[in-house]
């Protein structure tokens, strides 16, 4: 065999291609079924909460704000297959008030997380890539920023001002942005001096494009995690709010008001309260769960493995 045979004859049919910082993520994802499988959940929980009320209203004329008199605090099932949830006082169904509900409590934990998310990144990554002073002050006002109550804050806002959603989700997200802030800081600090990054001084770009086009992209995987804990953790407050009366008004409803009606009322109508606590608590663990799955998914230690 000549040398031309032998290294056409070794040569891969199908050669070696590489694979995205993304791909790898996703297959180390799935491997954790329990945070594939809350993925799903929560893609269902959203499909539901978003398109629900609507399918529901149009099959059984029942809205979320319907209510009936005549049935009122009627059992799961009491009153027949249209309100599989029962009914509270009002004779409102339980069943389309809970997937609603889920709408706006998704839609505020969302939201709101995307407000602090767009702060946060911004702040923390202009603080760590410019460091020296600029970096020591912008630090010392998170610093100071984090020993005010903002619980306290954003009950003020809602007090002063006239209660909307919109409000809601500013205040909420105007409140949660500075841990983001210090995990951005962080990693751009420490990826800033990398050689790729002095290449791309070198070459003449300017400070802007470095730090968004270059920096950022390669060090988003915490904020990705740390998203996932935001968004449960926006929906309890928004929850604590909407229990303390402050939160959504009626006639719309979110989980937290819906656990508000049920907690005054549990030893007489509890299937007011099951239903919304079972829900919102599955929700939290599912966003838990996959938080935790995207962390070791994107670690960098675990991709050497």
């Amino acid at each position: 065999m000549t040398t031309a045979q032998h290294n056409k004859s070794s040569t891969p049919k199908h050669p070696l291609s590489g694979t995205s910082l993304g791909t790898d993520a996703w297959i180390r994802l799935k491997k954790n079924r329990m945070a594939v499988f809350s993925l799903y959940y929560l893609i269902a929980v959203v499909i539901i909460c978003i398109f629900g009320p609507l399918v529901y209203e149009s099959i059984t004329g029942i809205a979320h704000d319907t209510a009936n008199p005549t049935m009122g605090s009627t059992g799961p099932f009491a009153g027949g297959a249209a309100h599989p949830f029962g009914t509270d006082e009002l004779g409102r169904d339980i069943l389309v008030r809970t997937m609603a509900g889920g709408r706006v409590s998704l839609g505020v934990g969302l939201l709101a997380t995307l407000v602090s998310i767009v702060i946060g990144i911004t702040y923390g990554a202009i603080s760590g890539y410019k460091g020296g002073t600029v970096d020591s002050l912008m630090m010392r006002f998170v610093d100071i920023l984090f020993g005010l109550p903002f619980t306290i804050f954003v009950i003020l806002l809602t007090t002063i001002f006239e209660r909307s959603l919109v409000l809601l989700f500013v205040a909420i997200g105007a409140v949660e942005w500075l841990t983001m802030a210090r995990i951005i800081r962080s990693s751009v600090y420490s990826f800033k001096n990398l050689e790729c990054v002095e290449a791309a001084h070198s070459l003449g770009l300017s400070n802007a494009r470095i730090l968004f086009r270059h920096i950022l992209p390669n060090v988003i995987g915490p904020a990705i995690v740390y998203t996932t804990l935001t968004v449960p953790k926006v929906m309890l407050l928004e929850s604590f709010l909407s229990f303390l009366g402050l939160g959504v008004q009626a006639p719309n409803s979110s989980w937290g008001s819906l656990i508000k009606d049920g907690a005054d009322k549990v030893d007489v109508y509890p299937w007011i309260l099951i239903f919304p606590v079972f829900l919102f608590s599955a929700t939290l663990f599912a966003l838990n769960f996959l938080g935790d799955g995207l962390r070791d998914a994107l670690d960098p230690k675990a991709a050497k493995d």
